[in-house]
């Protein structure tokens, strides 16, 4: 998979209601909007969750594609979660049977209900990761781990780790190809044979792809060093964040929703 593929990581620049959100009120209704796809029982709740989040795509004004790419790498895992529910929840009517194998009324409903949840879990987060850039998203995580410094953890460091770990699986992808094409080049073949063999396979492209990472943060770490990066401690920032009526706005209409599905009683 290269990198054109995955947008995960990616930050698309604009100009819309969306992309003028101060991240930290984007983050939050994040936040809001997974625990009620993790909460709502019925399909109706879905719909009308998944009918919000497309007019919030509407205002990003971001292209389809990079939703339909961003689907890619969790394809397999909807494939697997399909199969697993079909073919192990049982209950009610029977649609199809081999041996001792059957597809009933429960498993199509679980399937197809954990399948939309990921779905929608998947376009969710991309609409925060492609309207927000690395700096803005790293002062957000910050900013929401501050209260947990009371205790010892460091929100700095740790918002800097995640912010650095999602824009390097762009980079980290792009080299996997480059090997990948590098080593097929030389005779390895990744595509065919059973799955043992195809595991074998895949150590001429692991180990270079290892090694290419570490030397990669190493620079980063030297490069840092070299800047006087010291933590979060007296840091400065040049754009400081500000929240407007936009952002209260925003806000408000994300909770109001959330509220109002479930007060529907779905």
């Amino acid at each position: 998979m290269s990198n054109k593929s995955l947008t995960l990581g990616h930050y698309l620049p604009g100009s819309s209601l969306l992309h003028r959100l101060d991240p930290r009120v984007k983050l939050l209704s994040l936040l809001i909007l997974i625990t009620a796809l993790f909460l709502v029982k019925t399909f109706f709740g879905f719909f009308l969750l998944a009918l919000f989040i497309m007019v919030i795509f509407a205002v990003s004004r971001l292209p389809w594609r990079y939703f339909l790419r961003g689907l890619r790498p969790v394809l397999y895992i909807i494939i697997f979660t399909l199969a697993l529910h079909f073919l192990f929840t049982k209950g009610g009517v029977v649609y199809w049977r081999l041996g001792p194998l059957t597809v009933e009324e429960a498993g199509v409903f679980m399937g197809t209900f954990m399948t939309l949840r990921l779905v929608l879990l998947v376009v969710t987060t991309l609409l925060v990761t492609l309207t927000t850039s690395p700096i803005a998203f790293a002062d957000g995580i910050e900013f929401m781990l501050r209260p947990f410094r009371r205790i010892g953890i460091p929100a700095h460091e740790i918002a800097m780790m995640m912010t650095i770990a999602l824009r390097f699986i762009p980079t980290l992808m792009e080299e996997s190809d480059k090997i990948r094409k590098a080593q097929m080049a030389r005779g390895a073949d990744f595509e065919t044979g059973n799955i043992f063999k195809r595991a074998r396979s895949m150590v001429p492209l692991l180990v270079p792809l290892f090694v290419s990472a570490f030397r990669r943060a190493d620079d980063l770490a030297v490069a840092m060093e070299a800047r006087c990066y010291r933590g979060g401690e007296n840091r400065t920032r040049m754009r400081e964040l500000h929240t407007g009526p936009l952002d209260y706005y925003g806000l408000a209409t994300v909770t109001a929703i959330v509220l109002a599905v479930f007060f529907s009683g779905v």
